[in-house]
């Protein structure tokens, strides 16, 4: 679960939240600095600084009870020592518990008086996770504590929170202080913000009783539940972040809504014409689309809306037709997209529609250096009618002469606050542009209504003619000889396949095969076929080249990053 935002109360002295962390005892200016790093500068701060994960030291568990993965405390005593230093130094203890079972404890960072603490015979309490070894159930580098030898174990009364951190901030340290922040945690009647009426309707707990659950789960607390973010205190918490960040959204919208935006209420000529040199027929999806675009970029008011729909559904030929009542309107429009690779399809598709109606398409983007940019940057200062492009339109220095539509492409890469700089570009003395924002990320409703709530939706849900559905299937890598084959016999009946990877080149930290790595196996493999490699490294016209000959027919495969 994510971590709330501070609480947007009024400040004053009353609200003990809003107090400096200074406040608090034994925080001075080091420990307040290191707070500072982890945005910790108010009491209240504190209270919203979760548990990454809880440890269950309320109980000792026996070790015939161990199994791999578990996370527990033990207690016993060593029964054996052994220091390896055959590949490096390692510090090896046979943990008992006189049950005639054995924890082996494997130290691979000891120092000399650690390593004559943990003699024969020394009595142990250790916590950290279990893992299976090459002959037995081992911890590697488990927190412990010697216990004299007939010392009784004092267990804790409550699960222990684990906290972000930073360097410098221990967790014992980090514990002290939210425990003396949530001393000062206020009644309901001053702490709650959202209406009994409404914590009744979904069967909220108080936000009071939700923070010190948190923080101080009790021993038989659903630990499960805890690690997964289903706690109804943390759902609580979760609940009033997501309206939070609804209601700031509805603000945002609410203020953007008074300002005023120039009526793009051309004739529908240019349009007319487009759709005459199409060698295809909008969809309804498409034409309701579009007739949704049209009704509110005529109005006085910025539109900013949401347009969904699958890979191929017509989204860009929805973009096209707002973008030619713009420019019919006498504006400019602005196209951004998250990669250049991307940018660069839109660029092509847009100056094939647009060039038999004179319509001019600007590019600029961040690999334009020098005098190239120079030009495309005073070409669209000058009014050039469309400019397509990468963050590079956000950039200091570019000016549009009166930018009236800005399209957004695949809005999960961006901010709202990247859009609202690209919408800043164009401000002319009171009005700014319209805001069409394309994705093809499927978003259900309950999401679309917290995640994009100062957006208004419209969804492509047809596809063309001739396209079917996408099928989605997940197979085991086990299978991979399988899939291969079957790619192997689409292929050699003429059919076209895409090897999607995550990775240009290979990594130790993550398990993905890379596009490279992908592309010599399946150069391998599918010996009578062409394989192509695409990827955000190559050179633009590489990456063309590559595209074309895809687009063509010529190959058969085509490995690429996503």
């Amino acid at each position: 679960m994510a971590t709330p935002k501070p609480r947007s109360t009024t400040d004053s002295i009353a609200d003990p939240g809003h107090l400096p962390v200074t406040t608090l005892g034994g925080v001075g200016p080091a420990l307040a600095e290191a707070l500072a790093r982890l945005g910790l500068h108010r009491v209240q701060d504190l209270w919203f600084h979760l548990p990454l994960r809880y440890e269950d030291r309320t109980r000792i568990t026996p070790l015939r009870d161990l199994r791999p993965g578990m996370r527990v405390q033990v207690v016993g005593s060593v029964e054996a020592v052994e220091k390896g230093f055959r590949y490096r130094p390692q510090l090896k203890v046979a943990l008992g518990d006189g049950a005639m079972e054995t924890l082996l404890l494997r130290f691979f960072h000891f120092n000399r008086a650690q390593a004559e603490q943990l003699r024969e015979g020394v009595r142990l309490l250790c916590y950290g996770e279990v893992r299976q070894g090459n002959s037995s159930l081992e911890m590697v580098h488990p927190q412990y504590q010697r216990l004299a030898e007939n010392a009784e174990v004092v267990l804790d009364e409550r699960l222990n929170p684990v906290y972000p951190t930073t360097e410098g901030l221990g967790q014992k340290r980090l514990a002290s202080v939210i425990a003396k922040a949530l001393q000062l945690i206020p009644q309901d009647a001053q702490l709650e913000l959202i209406p009994p009426s409404l914590c009744a309707e979904y069967g909220l707990t108080s936000l009071r009783d939700a923070l010190l659950y948190v923080h101080r789960p009790p021993a038989d607390a659903r630990l499960d539940q805890l690690m997964l973010g289903r706690h109804p205190a943390q759902q609580r918490l979760a609940f009033e972040e997501l309206l939070t960040q609804h209601m700031s959204l509805k603000r945002l919208r609410a203020a953007v809504r008074e300002r005023r935006a120039p009526r793009l209420d051309g004739r529908g000529q240019l349009r007319e014409r487009w759709l005459e040199t199409l060698p295809f027929h909008l969809t309804a999806a498409q034409q309701r689309v579009i007739e949704e675009v049209g009704s509110d970029i005529r109005q006085p008011h910025p539109m900013l809306r949401l347009v969904q729909g699958d890979v191929g559904s017509g989204k860009t030929a929805v973009a096209c037709a707002a973008a030619l009542a713009a420019v019919e309107s006498g504006c400019q429009v602005a196209l951004m997209a998250p990669t250049e690779l991307l940018a660069e399809q839109h660029l092509r598709n847009f100056r094939h529609w647009l060039a038999p109606l004179n319509v001019t398409v600007e590019w600029l983007a961040g690999k334009q250096q020098g005098k190239a940019r120079q030009q495309a940057m005073r070409r669209v200062a000058e009014g050039a009618s469309v400019v397509i492009g990468t963050h590079a339109l956000m950039q200091e220095g570019v000016e549009f002469a009166r930018l009236g539509l800005v399209i957004v492409d695949e809005q999960h890469r961006f901010g709202v606050q990247q859009r609202l700089a690209l919408r800043d570009k164009g401000l002319e003395g009171e009005l700014v542009p319209h805001q069409l924002v394309l994705t093809a990320t499927p978003i259900p409703r309950t999401l679309a209504m917290s995640a994009y709530a100062d957006l208004d939706i419209s969804a492509i849900d047809e596809l063309p003619p001739g396209r079917t559905p996408v099928q989605t299937i997940a197979i085991s890598n086990a299978r991979r000889t399988e899939v291969m084959e079957r790619i192997h016999a689409a292929c050699m009946e003429g059919r076209q396949v895409y090897w999607v990877c995550t990775l240009i080149e290979e990594s130790e930290q993550l398990r993905a095969q890379a596009a490279e790595a992908a592309h010599a196996e399946l150069t391998h493999t599918l010996v009578d076929c062409r394989v192509g490699l695409i990827h955000g490294r190559m050179k633009p016209k590489e990456k063309q080249a590559v595209m074309d000959a895809f687009k063509a027919g010529v190959l058969a495969d085509l490995t690429a990053t996503t």
